[in-house]
C-alpha cells in the first residue's frame, strides 16, 4: 500500500503532497524534511529505492516511516517524485506508477514546471487521484487517465459553477 506521495523541488519546497494516513502538520514537515535529506545526499548511480530500518527516522512517525517501509523516489529535472509505500509494494512497480504519473502530467501540461503545479495543483491532485485512491493503485493507463482528465475539463466548462 503506498502511504505518502510527495513532489518536493530541488530545494526543499514540497510542491504536492498526500499522505494516506492522518498525520500532523509537524509530522509531515518532519518526512517532508527527512525525505529530501535523503535523496538530495544519494548519488545519481545508486538505486531509487531505500528502505527504512527497524528504528524510524528521527522526528518521523513511526506509523509512516515504521519498519519495512520503503522510500521509492525518480529525480526529474528540478523535481523529486517521492512515494513512502509499505513492503508488499513492488520498488519496481512504483518506478513504473511514477514514470505514467511523469507522463501524464507532461501530456497535460506539455512540459511540466514547477508553476503548473503550483497553479493547477486540482488537476494534479486530480490525475493522482484517478491513478490511486486510498494507497491503492486503480490505474495504470496513461491515455485512461487522460480521459478522465478531458472529462472534467469538460464538465467544468459546462457548468461555470463547477470551474475551479
Amino acid at each position: 500500500m503506498i502511504k505518502a506521495i510527495l513532489i518536493i523541488n530541488n530545494h526543499g519546497k514540497p510542491r504536492l503532497l498526500k499522505f494516506y494516513d492522518r498525520l500532523s502538520d509537524s509530522d509531515q514537515q518532519s518526512v517532508v524534511r527527512w525525505c529530501h535529506s535523503v535523496v538530495t545526499k544519494r548519488s545519481d548511480r545508486v538505486c531509487n529505492f531505500v528502505e527504512i530500518g527497524d528504528e524510524p527516522p528521527p522526528g518521523c512517525p513511526p506509523e509512516l516511516t515504521g519498519k519495512g517501509t520503503k522510500l521509492v523516489y525518480r529525480h526529474y529535472a528540478t523535481f523529486y517524485f517521492i512515494f513512502l509505500v509499505d513492503p508488499a509494494e513492488s520498488e519496481l512497480g512504483i518506478l513504473d506508477l511514477i514514470q505514467v504519473f511523469v507522463e501524464t502530467l507532461d501530456k497535460l501540461f506539455l512540459i511540466v514546471c514547477e508553476l503548473d503545479l503550483i497553479f493547477h495543483s486540482e488537476k494534479v491532485h486530480f490525475i493522482i487521484d484517478e491513478i490511486i485512491m486510498g494507497g491503492m493503485v486503480l490505474e495504470t493507463s496513461v491515455s485512461e487517465i487522460l480521459t478522465a482528465v478531458e472529462s472534467m475539463n469538460k464538465l467544468e466548462a459546462s457548468s461555470p459553477a463547477l470551474a475551479l
